[in-house]
């Protein structure tokens, strides 16, 4: 405790932790039709960087093929997301100053996808580094992003080539001006090595999820702002830099009894107003009780003030759940973000 408690000390005094332009990455999904569209109803002035969620290479490596993306997650309904759409998206974020990557993986690997323990095994993962950096430079984006998750990155882990796979693109990526960060979580089975932090210009910190449909303790919220605290503490004891961390922040929350299901913030508020907003519960949170728990407005602020201090900034899972204002929540943590950012 003394020594978290030190380096705590040290990252609230330290002028990085002062001086960085804050970041905000908000994580846009392939898998909800044409991404542009959404972008219509995002601020891109309150974003730093879009993540792409997610691209994924088919068995034999390949990103791309025949104009399409080689993994192509349809929709339940709708169109799927094109490559031209991607280069929409890329343009427009461009123009508003705001940098776009791949985001590699996901919490559900679709079914078209390939297997990444053999898509990074020696054999296999200059293969697929090659086309990846090769869809970095055709689409003008800024870098990618890992989000192995779990089992997955536990797999990869253990074979010996996670961090080699990063090691490999931040080397890389980083010749071309171009950035590498990642998704992890804090908890045993969930987390990058340790061996592959310096890889990486940002560490997202998915700080929600703490109870779920069959996970967790019922009764318990998901994203407490604890939580947040001391997933920010264990990354820095791990050995993270303050200016890696990104606090992963939740747009969404989780129902339980006659709530059951997920529930995105901007359906959350239209249909119980906005008071909501303001809370991080409806219902009564309770082991057996009817509730939602999810991140309100003030939670948001109180979280992304403490990115602030402790780290680089938020990371949003994700942008097509917000509300509008007054009740967005990528506002509260814009202005909290922005508040004293560069005092000395």
């Amino acid at each position: 405790m003394k020594i978290l408690l030190a380096v705590l000390l040290m990252t609230l005094l330290s002028p990085v932790a002062t001086q960085a332009k804050p970041v905000i990455i908000g994580y846009l999904p392939t898998f909800k039709g044409p991404m542009a569209a959404h972008l219509d109803t995002v601020d891109l002035s309150k974003l730093s960087q879009i993540d792409i969620a997610f691209v994924n290479p088919a068995p034999d490596g390949a990103i791309v093929r025949d104009g399409a993306l080689a993994c192509e997650v349809k929709p339940v309904t709708g169109s799927a997301a094109t490559l031209d759409d991607l280069r929409a998206v890329v343009s427009r974020a461009h123009a508003a100053g705001v940098k776009v990557v791949a985001s590699l993986g996901g919490g559900v690997i679709p079914t078209c996808a390939g297997d990444w323990r053999d898509l990074l095994s020696p054999a296999m993962r200059p293969v697929v580094e090659a086309n990846l950096l090769a869809f970095v430079r055709d689409f003008d984006l800024d870098g990618l992003d890992i989000d192995l998750e779990w089992q997955v990155l536990e797999g990869v882990d253990q074979a010996g080539d996670y961090t080699p796979f990063a090691q490999d693109l931040s080397r890389a990526l980083h010749r071309d001006g171009k950035a590498l960060t990642c998704a992890t979580a804090s908890q045993t089975g969930g987390m990058i090595p340790k061996a592959s932090i310096p890889a990486f210009d940002v560490i997202g910190i998915m700080s929600y999820d703490g109870v779920g449909p069959d996970w967790g303790t019922p009764g318990e919220e998901h994203a407490t702002l604890d939580m947040a605290k001391a997933d920010l503490m264990t990354w820095l004891a791990r050995g993270a830099r303050p200016d890696q961390l990104a606090l992963g922040v939740p747009f969404y929350g989780h129902g339980f009894g006659a709530y059951a299901g997920g529930h995105d913030y901007k359906d959350i508020v239209a249909a119980y107003g906005e008071t909501a907003a303001e809370s991080d519960v409806i219902g009564q949170a309770c082991a057996g009780c009817d509730y939602i728990t999810y991140n309100g407005r003030p939670t948001i602020r109180l979280k992304a003030d403490m990115a602030r201090r402790i780290g680089a900034g938020v990371m949003i899972w994700e942008i097509t759940r917000d509300a509008p204002a007054p009740d967005s929540l990528l506002d509260a943590v814009y202005e909290s973000l922005q508040k004293n950012a560069y005092a000395k």
